[in-house]
């Protein structure tokens, strides 16, 4: 026997080609068993290398890190046997892969036959302490070299990777029990005789089969049962398109005719809104899982097909679902998230979820990620399409393990769902799974793909499917006979007989069947609000002024805090005292009332916890104790909800897709998400197009997400200023030709008809009101409020807590209260307004001494449009000419919105006159002189009231 450290040292100095990075000069050593100590090589800079001494001496005690390490660039991965999954023929030459390659470490033949102790890291030997050096290396290829690659040796923990090598190196352990096969076999089967009738019955239809990877089905089925054998109750998925057909029909169960029906170009939908493609639709479902016999529930998410969009929605869904159950360690509740190899490495969403995945209000505590790796991107080979090794790489930033296995091997892939399945609800840590496969059909059933891949669907077109290389496996071995496997799959194709012969009855599409997030006891049995009415918005002064005093002052004895936040909380104790509130401290009230009531609220974004204009401050810092943080908003009463403000990671497209996804779990919480400035909204773009403008519509999902975007033309250059409402309101489904008719719940019913609410407040009081009737209403909407910087802390800016108490609510119009509307038949100019312009044209006007003469009315709420409102101004107003002045440019703002509106409600009777900025590509000016200029011009042609003489409309 001979100590593997005397084969180390006979390696000599090739083993430097193990150690040493390519762009340091490799000086020569020589061994440690003899001479003087190894001499390491410097690096360019002149620096010592003190960590490759490390290197070197771990490896002494390990040499086998080699195949642990580079083992997977030599695995069989890919089922077709024509690409290298990971873009490189490369293979290393430390690898011993062939007899010739003993050279390469001075080692003979004759040596593969000595034996060596076994070092204690490693588990490949099981009850035996010492192998032959051949052994050695059969058992490392066996388990590193083959259907498995396995890539964890970055991850720098110790006890992780000890246990990931055990799971795979021990001898035998990846063995089945022949119920296991057979249960495998039946799921291959449901998975591929599943999309064989579909692909009978709809041949010219767009499905987006999962041809070529059916294993994905029972892999996560596995995944799924043995988590729920680890005490999940909860399981949250989120896929792209392909395969989903077959994820809702045989894992989550969706009766089958439900989804036959949706083939039926006649059927019909019964509920509102546009609905979407089937293969874009969601689900929720609570059964019993057969392999463990427990209760769990499963809900794949509904998305578009911006393919890793839906990523951060689930993440978000989950940690809510975690949060209501009291599950802060993710034991009963988890997420699985499936993406396309393609998408995995393109998409920057997926970098953004990623970076979530350990923050503290934002972890899941592990998700267990499957990747349907195709090995193609549309028509764009891999090559074309990442720069990385493998479409996987993102995953390496959070130390996550990824295990790629060929999906052609059955087997190989259930052990290797399960162990990830077993490291998530271990460690509480996310892992890759990357099946590797191939597309059998093109990018859809509709397409060519020879056009752009002739030689790999050549090698597809003679592919064995996978049902059939397992069943002769299983046939042969004795495990089912060839009558067992024909009658399981006759078994089947009766089942999707007999369900598409029921789906043929069907003559209504029921889009709310297909909810990924019910809210039981919310809607009625018809999933219709309980009333058209809301509640005053307004509360009790004594709980106005319990919230004041509470936002005012530090609950936590011996708490120092800074002295420029004492003179703030200062402040907000002489406003509760003398009745008045600012902004911040009407947002406080808003919240500090909702938790009272047992509403959680969540506020989150870059910064939110001070507030990027420094005036929230709802997290203190103690001055003298690092990391020692108060939260008064906790502190309000012993029975209270829970509050969470959290400042999130610099994201905008992956936060805004959490905090959606954190609001449909339940409609009994206010969740806001707020951009630093309301421009930067515009990277997640794709969650408010895809997701919240459009939600409701394709899906039946309410969601009631706040975004707070701040926005206002001050001369802070075009970045900082616009929050682009004219693309909300672009977006907005209210019909602007359409003559309403006034009903008594006409304010309701038009919020419940629109697709989001759309304001822009002009007061505290209207800041708080708007907050609490979010939560008020019978229903949810998005609500967007374009949220002011200077009014923050402009002294008119103040509203009264008489605006505030029992019996008021939110006004969507805010008219003239001065001495033009003492008498209205005097008034010459009747100006609409929206937000912090009110205040400009205000001062204006009493500068130029026309309080009499000019009216100015204030829109809170945009869309959906008060019509009933601004009919009564106009009416009220009869003489005077109608103005709409906004500070943005023309082509930007508010101007092309209500514009056709106001000549509906006036029939076109009376022209509205635009006043503001000219049209401009950018939406502000970054020099302040000209800011200011253009300001000047527009206030004078606001009181210019000889403007618009003899000028048609």
């Amino acid at each position: 026997m001979i100590p593997l450290r005397m084969l180390v040292s006979r390696l000599g100095a090739q083993t430097t080609r193990l150690l040493v990075p390519h762009d340091v000069q490799v000086f020569s050593w020589q061994y440690r068993s003899s001479g003087p100590p190894a001499t390491f090589p410097k690096s360019r800079g002149g620096g010592d290398s003190s960590y490759m001494e490390e290197m070197y001496f771990a490896w002494l005690e390990n040499p086998q890190s080699v195949h642990k390490i580079r083992g997977h660039h030599v695995a069989q991965l890919d089922p077709l046997g024509i690409l290298d999954a990971d873009l490189d023929s490369f293979v290393p030459s430390d690898l011993i892969t062939t007899i010739d390659k003993l050279a390469f470490y001075d080692l003979r033949e004759t040596d593969l036959d000595k034996e060596f102790q076994l070092p204690t890291t490693t588990f490949i030997g099981g009850s035996e302490s010492t192998l032959s050096l051949r052994e050695i290396i059969r058992r490392l290829e066996s388990t590193y070299c083959q259907h498995i690659g396995l890539e964890f040796m970055f991850i720098n923990d110790v006890e992780q990777c000890q246990w990931i090598r055990q799971k795979f190196e021990t001898p035998g352990i990846m063995q089945f029990s022949s119920e296991e096969k057979r249960t495998l076999l039946a799921r291959l089967v449901r998975s591929m005789r599943f999309e064989d009738f579909l692909a009978r019955k709809w041949s010219s239809e767009k499905r987006f089969g999962l041809e070529g990877c059916e294993v994905m089905i029972p892999a996560l089925k596995t995944i799924i049962d043995k988590s729920s054998e680890m005490g999940i109750e909860n399981v949250i998925l989120g896929m792209p398109h392909r395969g989903r057909l077959n994820v809702l029909a045989n894992v989550i169960r969706k009766d089958l005719e439900q989804i036959f029906c949706q083939f039926d170009p006649k059927l019909e939908a019964a509920d509102e809104g546009s609905g979407d493609v089937k293969y874009h639709l969601g689900m929720y479902h609570e059964r019993i899982n057969r392999a463990t016999n427990r209760n769990i529930t499963l809900s794949l998410v509904a998305n578009p097909s911006h393919l890793e969009a839906v990523d951060p929605v689930v993440q978000g869904k989950t940690k809510a679902e975690q949060f209501y159950r009291g599950d802060s360690e993710g034991k009963k509740v988890m997420s699985i998230l499936v993406h396309g190899d393609a998408a995995f490495a393109g998409q920057g969403v997926v970098y953004e979820t990623f970076h979530l995945s350990d923050l503290p209000s934002y972890t899941t505590n592990g998700t267990v990620h499957v990747v349907v790796n195709n090995q193609i991107g549309f028509t764009t080979d891999p090559r074309m399409a990442r720069s990385s090794p493998y479409p996987t790489d993102v995953a390496r930033v959070v130390n996550a393990p990824i295990f790629h296995v060929n999906a052609d091997d059955p087997e190989a892939v259930i052990y290797v769902c399960s162990v990830a399945a077993e490291w998530r609800n271990t460690f509480n840590k996310d892992v890759v799974v990357d099946l590797v496969c191939y597309r059998r059909r093109g990018h859809n059933e509709m397409d060519e793909p020879m056009f752009t891949q002739p030689l790999m669907y050549k090698q597809i077109h003679r592919q064995v499917p996978v049902l059939k290389k397992y069943a002769d496996k299983l046939i042969a071995e004795g495990t089912v006979t060839l009558q067992e496997f024909e009658e399981e799959i006759a078994k089947y194709d009766r089942i999707c007989e007999e369900a598409y012969g029921r789906s043929k009855d069907k003559k209504i599409l029921d889009i709310k069947h297909w909810l990924d997030s019910p809210w039981p006891g919310f809607f009625n049995v018809d999933g219709e609000p309980k009333s058209m009415t809301c509640p005053s918005t307004g509360i009790p002064e004594d709980t106005l002024t319990h919230i004041g005093t509470v936002a005012s002052s530090v609950p936590l004895e011996g708490f120092k805090i800074h002295t420029g936040l004492s003179r703030i909380l200062r402040s907000r104790a002489d406003m509760t005292k003398n009745r008045t509130v600012d902004w911040a401290l009407a947002e406080y009230m808003a919240f500090g009332s909702l938790l009272q009531e047992g509403i959680h609220v969540r506020l989150s974004g870059q910064d939110v916890e001070r507030g990027t204009f420094s005036h929230r401050h709802h997290v203190l810092h103690d001055q003298d104790v690092d990391r020692r943080t108060c939260v008064p908003m906790n502190h309000l009463w012993p029975d209270q909800a829970p509050y969470t403000v959290c400042n999130s990671s610099l994201s905008e497209y992956g936060v805004l897709g959490f905090e959606l996804g954190y609001a449909m779990a339940s409609p009994n919480a206010l969740v806001l998400w707020e951009a630093q400035f309301g421009d930067f909204h515009n990277t997640a773009q794709c969650i408010i197009d895809q997701f919240i403008s459009t939600g409701q519509a394709k899906w039946v999902r309410h969601n009631g997400i706040v975004l707070l975007l701040p926005h206002g033309m001050e001369g802070m250059g075009p970045e900082h200023s616009s929050a682009r409402p004219e693309r909300f309101l672009q977006m907005s489904n209210d019909d602007s030709d359409a003559y309403p008719a006034f009903t008594e719940d006409f304010e309701v019913s038009q919020l419940y008809d629109c697709n989001w609410i759309v304001v822009n407040c002009s007061t505290p009081a209207s800041y708080f009101h708007v907050l609490r009737r979010q939560i008020l209403l019978p229903f949810r909407k998005p609500l967007i409020i374009f949220t002011p910087k200077s009014l923050l802390r402009h002294p008119e800016a103040r509203s009264s807590f008489d605006q505030m108490v029992s019996g008021m609510c939110f006004q969507r119009v805010i008219p003239e209260d001065g001495a033009a509307a003492l008498a209205p038949e005097q008034v010459q100019r009747l100006i609409f307004c929206t937000g912090k312009v009110y205040y400009d044209l205000v001062k204006e006007r009493s500068s130029r001494g026309l309080e009499e003469q000019v009216a100015i009315t204030r829109l809170e709420q945009i869309s959906p449009f008060p019509f009933d409102l601004i009919k009564q101004e106009a009416e009220k107003y009869q003489g005077a000419e109608l103005v709409w002045c906004q500070e943005e440019h023309k082509n930007m703002g508010y101007y092309d919105y209500i514009s056709p509106r106001f000549t509906t409600i006036l029939s076109r009777a009376r022209p509205i006159w635009y006043v503001g900025r000219d049209p401009a590509a950018a939406p502000a000016t970054g020099n302040r002189n000209t800011h200011l200029v253009s300001l000047k011009k527009f206030l004078d042609t606001a009181f210019n009231l000889q403007g618009f003489k003899g000028k048609k409309f």
